[in-house]
């Protein structure tokens, strides 16, 4: 068992409007396209979860079981959103239906080779302004009233202010202490 920890803080944003999301400007990046991943995959989803959060030791999936990830991924609502540059998945978004019309961004990032070249940007305007659209593909579900994520000081060192640009607002920020995870990534930061 892994003994040492890391100190973290823990930032929570918000939209309460779907007026409050910014664009990043008049057009996806050439060669960019977001496609909605309409078949609950686990393998699909851990490769991505893994290619993104490796280098910022996400872990809190890790210990998942294929069938954690299946009934975490085969809900109502539950959407996952990839961008592909040229046909190669680049990054991806996940949009967490909550209780009274509150949407979670569980996970967004990009694969390291895809990182500042303005695929971020406009995969997170998209998913943002798909969560604020969720509704219209499940009728069932209310209208989104607020659409929410969290970042970390484990995560990628743009990720708050890429939030803030798009128009989140922050609502809470929190520190704890966490256990250290290793990179999972098939090529550990370096």
């Amino acid at each position: 068992m892994n003994s040492s920890s890391t100190a973290v803080t823990t930032w929570s944003l918000e939209q309460l409007a779907p007026e409050d999301l910014v664009p990043p400007g008049p057009e996806a990046p050439r060669g960019v396209r977001v496609v909605r991943a309409e078949v609950p995959s686990p393998e699909f989803s851990r490769f991505l979860y893994d290619a993104v959060g490796g280098d910022y030791q996400w872990g809190d999936r890790l210990p998942w079981t294929y069938r954690q990830w299946l009934e975490f991924l085969d809900r109502p609502a539950m959407e996952t959103w990839v961008a592909y540059e040229w046909g190669t998945p680049a990054g991806y978004i996940e949009l967490d239906p909550q209780e009274e019309g509150t949407v979670e961004i569980s996970h967004f990032g990009l694969l390291p080779a895809f990182q500042g070249r303005g695929v971020g940007g406009h995969l997170l305007t998209w998913g943002t302004a798909r969560a604020w659209d969720l509704a219209e593909r499940w009728p069932e579900r209310p209208a989104t009233r607020r659409v929410w994520v969290h970042t970390c000081s484990r995560d990628s060192p743009a990720a708050l202010g890429a939030y803030q640009a798009r128009g989140f607002r922050l609502f809470r920020t929190e520190e704890s202490s966490e256990p250290t995870v290793p990179p999972s990534a098939p090529w550990p930061a370096g």
